[in-house]
C-alpha cells in the first residue's frame, strides 16, 4: 500500500471541535481531501480507537463516533500487528519518541506515506522518508 498523507488522530478530532474553529476549519478541509482522493490518506486503528474515546470524551454518543468510525473505514487502515508494533519499538528507539507518537509513526511508514499531518511532533521533521507536517502553524 502507497498513500500520498497519514493522518493523526488529533486532525480528525479537530474535524468536529466546535470549541476551535479555526483548527476545525483546516481539519474539515483534510477531511474532505481524503473523501475526494480516495485510497491516498491512511489512518490506523489505533488512530480509530484513539478517536472513538476521544470523541466521547467531548460528549458525542457512542453511535455517533460508531458512524464516524465506519466511514473513516473507507479509507485505507494499518492494522495493529506484531510487526507493526516491533517497527513502532524501533522507531520509539531511534527517535526518543513516546510508544504512542512511534507507533502513529509506524503506522504512517507502514502505509507508504510520505506525510505525517498530525500537530503532536516536529513539523519540517523527516523521520526516515516520513515529513511530518503541522496543518495549523
Amino acid at each position: 500500500m502507497i498513500v500520498k498523507r497519514f493522518l493523526d488522530t488529533n486532525i480528525l478530532l479537530y474535524g468536529y471541535d466546535l470549541d476551535a474553529p479555526a483548527k476545525r476549519s483546516i481539519a474539515q478541509a483534510l477531511i474532505e481531501t481524503a473523501w475526494l482522493q480516495p485510497g491516498e490518506t491512511a489512518v490506523s486503528v489505533q488512530v480509530l480507537q484513539e478517536f472513538y474515546v476521544n470523541f466521547l470524551r467531548k460528549g458525542h454518543s457512542p453511535q455517533e463516533a460508531a458512524v464516524l468510525i465506519t466511514d473513516f473505514s473507507i479509507w485505507p487502515v494499518i492494522d495493529n500487528t506484531l510487526a507493526l508494533f516491533r517497527l513502532g519499538l524501533s522507531l520509539q528507539l531511534r527517535w526518543q519518541l513516546s510508544l504512542w507518537d512511534a507507533m502513529i509513526l509506524a503506522a504512517a511508514h507502514t502505509s507508504g506515506a510520505s506525510e505525517l499531518i498530525t500537530e503532536d511532533l516536529n513539523h519540517g521533521q523527516d523521520y526516515g522518508g516520513v515529513r511530518v507536517v503541522n496543518p495549523f502553524l
